[in-house]
């Protein structure tokens, strides 16, 4: 039995009181022609659930306290060609459901189980298909009002409460993210040895799957980012097809998903192994900012505290390397360090690689507590600009870890792949 999802829908549970949650689980998506994306299932599903068949409706009743799922029967004939189904006999009794049902079954059964009840949440407006559905069940509901029936009189979006469970991690959901970053950190190192000047940049995308995939993790959390020399400046480079030229700094960020948890890596080295001067002093910046934003991670500090942190090293850099004129405290107050860093020092991490959950609560900025997770990842991007030293030009520097909050703390739990100028070279070296 999968307990943590249990122990995850019996939370849910105690919230709705008398109502009814209702969630369905992602479709398949056509890629092209008659060939599918490699399906995943829907995060939140996963989370409650652990099921990772498509065409799945879980349903929880606050008022008996049952999580019910509706799930594709057995049909020996299409497992031949698309393989294991659990069934409903099999889905409750590995996953631990209440009651389990075949699809077929839900327009006899659903509007039963919402009639009377006080409130629906659903995934309000996600898929419009299911919200079509839905409404056809409660027309169903108001159809027996004669006989009693009486659909619910609330309605709210079950993606409001789930958002809440889903930012602070539970052990099973700790232990699946440390693993993510294990293998992705692993990925990093390879590619950092592999790493050589006329290469192309798909081929150091091919070392990263070759671990990530090795170790059990078949897709990535995202596309990933391999950005030789000034391709490190756009942010979100995906193209990976150029060649990799003596002198250039590499810049890859990239994660695998392991089990449906994220990992999320961001590291910048020499394409021959060694640092030049100007990469050095912007790479040095970069990674002094890392460490302040890390070091605000802790409990009870305010979301913002990590980016002011790394904020105040960055400014200082730009100015101390005559990328921007005044103090630190001048460019930041005018915005002007935006030409150089213009994103934010990270997001939330779990089940999404941006993860779930809001910042603020009632207008306030709310604090870490320990079981959050999320990533530090400062850079500075010098695109060629009047006034930029030309030794900096083409220069894009990002490091990024992912941290957990702890009771005493923070966990860097994707330290091994090594980010200290010493510790690159000596890995590029193969020592």
């Amino acid at each position: 039995m999968h307990q943590p999802h249990a122990e995850r829908r019996k939370r849910l549970l105690a919230q709705i009181g008398d109502g009814v949650a209702l969630l369905p689980t992602a479709t398949i998506a056509v890629r092209n022609a008659d060939n599918h994306y490699p399906y995943r299932a829907d995060s939140y599903f996963l989370h409650l659930t652990g099921f990772e068949e498509p065409e799945a409706v879980l349903l929880l009743d606050g008022r008996s306290g049952k999580s019910v799922l509706f799930c594709r029967d057995r049909n020996p004939e299409m497992e031949i060609w698309d393989g294991f189904r659990h069934g409903p006999d099999g889905a409750r009794e590995v996953f631990g459901f209440d009651e389990a049902y075949p699809l077929a079954e839900m327009a006899e059964r659903i509007p039963d189980l919402l009639a009377d009840c006080g409130q629906l949440w659903w995934p309000l407006g996600h898929d419009e298909a299911f919200d079509r559905r839905v409404n056809i069940w409660l027309d169903a509901v108001r159809g027996r009002a004669r006989a009693g029936a009486r659909p619910p009189a609330h309605y709210g979006d079950l993606r409001a409460l789930l958002d809440e469970m889903r930012m602070v991690k539970d052990e099973a959901e700790i232990a699946l993210l440390r693993r993510a970053g294990e293998i992705s950190a692993a990925g990093h190192v390879r590619a950092m040895r592999a790493a050589r000047p006329g290469m192309h940049e798909y081929q150091l995308e091919a070392e990263l799957l070759h671990v990530f995939v090795g170790h059990g993790a078949r897709q990535t959390a995202y596309e990933s980012i391999v950005a030789a020399g000034a391709n490190a400046c756009t942010l979100h480079y995906v193209a990976n097809n150029a060649r990799i030229n003596d002198g250039e700094l590499l810049l890859i960020d990239a994660g695998c998903e392991y089990r449906g948890y994220a990992g999320d890596i961001t590291r910048t080295f020499p394409a021959n192994g060694r640092f030049s001067g100007p990469q050095r002093d912007v790479y040095e910046v970069v990674l002094a900012a890392q460490l302040a934003g890390i070091a605000a991670v802790k409990p009870g500090a305010v979301w913002h505290a990590p980016s002011d942190a790394a904020l105040a090293v960055l400014a200082q850099g730009m100015v101390d390397l005559g990328l921007l004129a005044g103090t630190a405290d001048s460019v930041i107050e005018s915005g002007a360090y935006r030409q150089f860093y213009m994103h934010g020092i990270g997001h939330l991490i779990g089940l999404d690689v941006h993860d779930v959950g809001q910042r603020k609560q009632d207008g306030q900025w709310r604090g870490y507590q320990p079981g959050m997770c999320t990533t530090i990842e400062p850079g500075l991007y010098i695109r060629p600009a009047p006034g930029v030293p030309e030794a900096f030009h083409g220069i894009g520097v990002r490091i990024e870890d992912n941290v957990l909050v702890t009771a005493d703390g923070n966990e860097v739990y994707t330290a091994a792949a090594p980010k200290t100028v010493a510790g690159i070279e000596a890995l590029m070296r193969g020592e």
